[in-house]
């Protein structure tokens, strides 16, 4: 259950009204349910207790690693004051899209000694790698909607007051989110729409080619921090811009103009008063345009408007200022930076943003870290970077990508009461396994996921929260209300029962209440905690190992040997996989088989020399990491060598940290020299 809920705004005096745009537009994007947020908003943000998990780098630091999503992270940083300097944030698009991330079965660590051994083992990559969801990008367009108004409103509660954001979306939904971002922030706070042109062509055969992502610049005050970013010119620029030649000096230049938006007085120019055009002003003062004259920078049209000479020889030592669109940066489709993430975006395209929109030592973050690539564009110049997401293959990505750079940060895990598999698709697919006798059936309506048939009640309707939409985890008056006024009255007249699940609750004697008051059906109504069922359905994996030391006692050398490893998740996953595979496949398959050690399931092994305590952050002394390719990188240094199955340690080792090739990680507490987990 939430501590408590941070309000969005500012609190304010008794009998104050609330000065935001949230109060003074009422909602200006009207649609379906969007009236229902409204409530959830003033109740605040659900604050859950807040974990650090992990301490990597030796160096003090304020840079963080969140997990959870955007809402509790920030009621977490207004709790503690921390204040956000520059937002970037791409989330969800809304696409219709389900991603997936690549699992590889690693190299037999045991077995696979030789060299020549690794083409019999590893003959065809693809046969030894299957995909399983990172998060579904398919939403109900309202519903989106609610959860990014809640996601906005969070964000802009944590902006320092000369701070911006940037929100990067595509050509689903960007329009609808451009109308709640004028709506938080203010039209006028409206800076840029940015047109990142992330690929050259695309194949549609029967619409132009999208090629293009949108990014929406707003301020969260009028003022801002705003570098200006350049870019080297082109050979076609400098011969189609700079076609004029100074006289004088044989220099060529280009007439750029000197005026700009609004109105303003006239100006002398070689002696006589000329007004700027309707509408414009000039840009220079008096002084400044007679300083411009001396120096021959003023170039006059035949029909006499002056323009500022731009010399080709300056400008091309400058560059050329970037402007809305923005062709230069491509896709990270290859290279050192690729991290294997399905929504990678260029460092080069946060590079621009980063450096543009913050000076050093200033709070960078991104709520939908992904890749960690605005984390690691921060750090690398020099800004304080929080990366957050709920996604646990986000965080171990995020966090490996980070300590091969050599970041100090913490990781922060937000208590929020569900243990999440690995993101909320995982877990949502994992919850119609376990909920005994669930059928699915989406025909019931759309607040219902299916049935549960006993032969007391029958058939009885199962509601369960959306994990993917924050605001839903919290089971309250709000939600109550629409199951049993809008949902209810629309069921079978058989129906005698409905089981709603809940994750949290504010008042379960406050909810108990409203249904005997409000609930005028015969249908009872069973409250049921989903928590119980994910806390028992989560099964570690299984370690055999052992600890010996360097015998010869010259020097402190202590080694970790994993025997045998097992990991129900995996077994299954590859289970599944293989099944599918058979049956769709056109050519012989070759079924994907672990061998009797299944070390090939282990993505990393950490150990902690520091600490013993069960519950105490993780020190990584000692980190082996298994690549895709099954070459090992030791300790951030990539290797060419394969791992023979042991982790080595100078200081005694207390705790071992394994992760499997699907993410989920075990710690088990060194104590024996022979031991079974």
């Amino acid at each position: 259950m939430a501590i408590k809920y941070v309000p969005y705004f500012p609190t304010t005096v008794s009998g104050q009204a609330v000065l935001d745009n949230f109060v003074r537009t009422q909602r200006i994007l009207r649609y379906r349910e969007s009236d229902k947020v409204t409530e959830r908003i003033f109740r605040g943000m659900p604050l859950y207790e807040v974990t650090e998990t992990e301490r990597v780098g030796e160096d003090a630091s304020d840079n963080m690693i969140i997990h959870g999503e955007c809402v509790s992270a920030c009621a977490y940083l207004k709790e503690k004051g921390i204040k956000v300097d520059l937002v970037y944030i791409d989330p969800p698009f809304a696409s219709g899209a389900d991603y997936a991330k690549k699992v590889y079965i690693r190299r037999n660590p045991l077995v696979a000694k030789a060299m020549q051994q690794v083409e019999q083992e590893l003959e065809d990559d693809e046969l030894k790698a299957f995909e399983e969801k990172m998060y579904g990008d398919i939403w109900d367009k309202e519903k989106y909607l609610n959860w990014m108004y809640e996601n906005l409103m969070a964000i802009r509660s944590v902006m320092s007051e000369n701070a911006s954001i940037y929100v990067h979306l595509d050509y689903h939904i960007g329009h609808y989110v451009k109308i709640l971002l004028d709506e938080i922030f203010g039209e006028d706070k409206f800076l840029n729409e940015v047109i990142w042109k992330r690929t050259g062509a695309h194949n549609d055969a029967v619409k132009y080619g999208v090629v293009h992502d949108t990014i929406f610049w707003y301020s969260k005050n009028s003022e801002y921090i705003f570098n200006s970013k350049y870019v080297e010119l082109t050979d076609i620029h400098k011969s189609t811009r700079f076609r004029n030649v100074e006289k004088e000096t044989g220099r060529k230049f280009y007439p750029g103009p000197i005026t700009a938006p609004g109105s303003g007085p006239a100006r002398i120019f070689r002696g006589k008063l000329l007004s700027p055009p309707q509408g414009r002003h000039w840009s220079y003062s008096q002084e400044n345009i007679d300083v411009l004259e001396a120096q021959n920078r003023i170039y006059y049209s035949s029909t006499g408007i002056p323009y500022l000479k731009e010399y080709e020889d300056e400008y091309v030592a400058k560059g050329r200022r970037v402007q809305s669109i923005w062709d230069d940066i491509l896709p990270s489709k290859t290279g050192k930076e690729l991290v294997d993430y399905a929504t990678q975006k260029p460092e080069s395209l946060l590079e621009r943003v980063i450096s543009a929109s913050s000076n050093e030592g200033m709070v960078v973050a991104d709520f939908f870290g992904g890749s960690g690539v605005t984390a690691a564009v921060a750090n690398k110049l020099n800004r304080t970077f929080i990366h957050t997401d709920v996604n646990i293959n986000s965080i171990q990505t995020a966090r490996d990508r980070l300590k091969a750079n050599g970041a100090s940060f913490s990781i922060k895990k937000v208590q929020d009461g569900v243990t999440l598999y690995r993101n909320p698709v995982q877990t949502k697919d994992a919850i119609t396994r376990i909920i005994p006798g669930l059928r699915i059936d989406p025909t019931i309506g759309s607040m219902w996921i299916g049935g549960i048939t006993d032969s007391t009640y029958g058939s009885s309707p199962v509601y369960l929260p959306d994990l993917m939409d924050s605001s839903s985890r919290v089971l309250d008056i709000v939600t109550l209300n629409r199951i049993i006024n809008d949902a209810m009255p629309q069921l079978s007249p058989n129906v005698k029962r409905v089981i709603i699940y809940y994750i949290d609750i504010v008042d379960r004697q406050e909810l108990d209440d409203f249904i005997k008051d409000n609930n005028d059906t015969v249908i009872e109504i069973e409250l049921r905690d989903l928590k119980e069922l994910l806390d028992n359905a989560i099964l570690q994996d299984d370690v055999e190992y052992t600890v010996s030391e360097d015998p010869s006692k010259m020097v402190d050398i202590f080694a970790v040997s994993i025997t045998r490893f097992y990991s129900d998740r995996v077994s299954h996953k590859i289970k599944e996989f293989n099944q599918k595979a058979m049956a769709n496949s056109k050519k012989k398959f070759v079924p994907i088989e672990l061998s009797l050690e299944g070390l090939e399931a282990i993505e990393m092994v950490s150990l902690d020399c520091t600490t013993a305590e069960e519950n105490a952050p993780w020190h990584g002394d000692s980190e082996i990491k298994i690549e895709k390719g099954s070459t090992v990188t030791i300790n951030g240094r990539k290797t060419s060598d394969f791992w023979n199955g042991t982790i080595q340690a100078d200081t005694k080792p207390l705790r071992m940290k394994i992760r499997n090739i699907c993410g989920d990680e075990t710690i088990i507490a060194l104590t024996e020299q022979n031991n079974t987990k």
